[in-house]
């Protein structure tokens, strides 16, 4: 290996530190916790060290969110391949979704909430975000309904999981209910 190859390396190594660092504080204490000086602190680096990787926060929020879509594809997919039918699915499908949102919330929040510099709906979406809603249009797709176009379904279906995760975390709904209100956007939205 080249001393090139293992600067490489080892900069990949402390860039996923600083990422894997940023995510833990953020779950532990909120994003207003989350500092490149607290990064700092934690990593044992200094500060232009974290800003030879990321110009600042809002790159880390970013570098989070891309790495919480590639996990949220990942566990959507997970959800619905073990489902049979595309009912069930589509319920697995939701459910995955809203536990992601609810186990991950500072992960959720940089994906969607903070601005972390990513384009969305756009050409220059990066790929993580684009596959994470392919994970959502792969199981919707089958069930938008005659005549309906599979990506605006889905679009709106997102929209559904995203408010009923975002107004019951925020304890705008009652918790209790959450199980029967995936039911009834199942219900409702699936032309199954």
């Amino acid at each position: 290996m080249s001393v090139q190859e293992r600067k490489e390396r080892e900069r990949a190594v402390r860039e996923l530190l600083i990422v894997a660092t940023a995510r833990e504080l953020a779950e532990q204490q909120g994003w207003d916790a989350v500092t490149t000086r607290r990064l700092a602190e934690r990593i044992e680096y200094s500060q232009p060290v974290l800003y030879s990787h990321f110009r600042g926060k809002r790159e880390i929020i970013g570098a989070v969110a891309l790495e919480g879509a590639a996990e949220l594809a990942v566990a959507l997919r997970a959800a619905t391949s073990a489902a049979d039918g595309p009912r069930a699915r589509v319920t697995a499908l939701a459910r995955a979704y809203l536990d992601f949102a609810e186990h991950n919330p500072a992960v959720y929040d940089a994906m969607f909430q903070l601005d972390g510099g990513l384009a969305f709906a756009d050409e220059d979406t990066p790929k993580p975000l684009k596959d994470g809603f392919a994970a959502l249009l792969e199981t919707l797709a089958e069930v938008a309904g005659d005549g309906v176009e599979p990506g605006l379904f889905t679009e709106v279906f997102w929209a559904a999981l995203h408010g009923l995760a975002t107004l019951t975390r925020a304890g705008r709904l009652p918790v209790g209910d959450a199980e029967r209100r995936a039911e009834l956007l199942v219900d409702r939205l699936a032309v199954i």
